[in-house]
């Protein structure tokens, strides 16, 4: 269902949308805990060519991970980093055919622990992998940031050692994050729903591809994002226009403002 455009989920937001949770989880496994509000902002205000700092670019490692292609390890190796992408097709190939005589959860779990075996360091890595293995078990054309969503440290450490218990254990917080990815589907596919259906209300110019932009992003800058061209189109739009469409989303019930801030706001569904 997840990633079946026939129950109208908006994929590419979902996928953006676990981006930013997979950011939040994993700073807690490296040992940073920063806040999902402060990652966020990180990513989205800092400056075009100005350093986003660790938690800008967590998130930005899992919005590139969400698009990768899950049989292009050329791409994938280069995302994890030099010292270990010389194995990720192994392990990839192992954890795959472990998801298919054993069950994707068992992948999931195969992967992980082969990562943190070689750098009990690269938690993200590991759960990157996990990742891909899961959608190429679920035949999944998007990475969806899954696993990391309920692991804890104690639990990979675990894993690693092969304590007794810990891949069950690890499976059933991965089938945990597995349910509430599909929720959160549902959720947006109605939240997308919504926001389609008060789209010919809506008179700015732009406003469709304000609104497709709004249906990709899990957080829209509109200073940054909306003005002075719509993002990804040559379509003006002026600082003051974009704030009043994203006001107007929230007047309609549509979208939210994330921040609780008067200036520096971001919107999403």
């Amino acid at each position: 269902m997840v990633c079946d455009p026939r129950y109208g989920v908006p994929v590419k937001l979902l996928a953006n949308r676990l981006a930013l949770s997979a950011a939040t989880a994993t700073s807690k496994l490296e040992g940073r805990l920063a806040r999902e509000a402060d990652i966020r902002d990180a990513y989205h205000l800092t400056p075009p060519g100005e350093a986003r700092g660790p938690d800008g670019d967590l998130l930005a490692f899992w919005r590139e991970a969400v698009r990768l292609r899950t049989g292009g390890a050329g791409e994938i190796a280069d995302l994890v980093g030099e010292h270990l992408a010389g194995e990720v097709g192994v392990w990839l190939d192992a954890g795959t055919e472990r998801a298919r005589t054993h069950g994707p959860l068992a992948g999931c779990a195969a992967m992980l622990r082969s990562v943190l075996e070689a750098d009990d360091r690269a938690e993200r890595v590991a759960c990157l992998l996990s990742d891909i293995v899961l959608a190429r078990a679920s035949s999944w054309k998007t990475v969806l940031p899954i696993s990391a969503q309920h692991l804890t440290k104690t639990a990979l450490r675990d894993l690693a050692a092969c304590g007794q218990g810990a891949e069950m254990a690890v499976q059933a917080r991965i089938l945990e994050s597995i349910e509430k990815t599909i929720r959160l589907a549902r959720d947006l596919a109605r939240r997308a729903e919504a926001l389609r259906a008060v789209a010919p209300k809506l008179r700015a110019k732009g406003s469709d591809a304000a609104v497709n932009l709004f249906l990709t992003e899990d957080a829209v800058a509109p200073t940054s994002m909306l003005s002075p061209r719509i993002r990804c189109t040559h379509i003006p739009m002026t600082d003051r226009a974009a704030r009043r469409f994203c006001d107007r989303l929230v007047e309609l019930g549509v979208a939210r403002e994330l921040t609780g801030r008067p200036t520096f706001r971001l919107y999403g569904l």
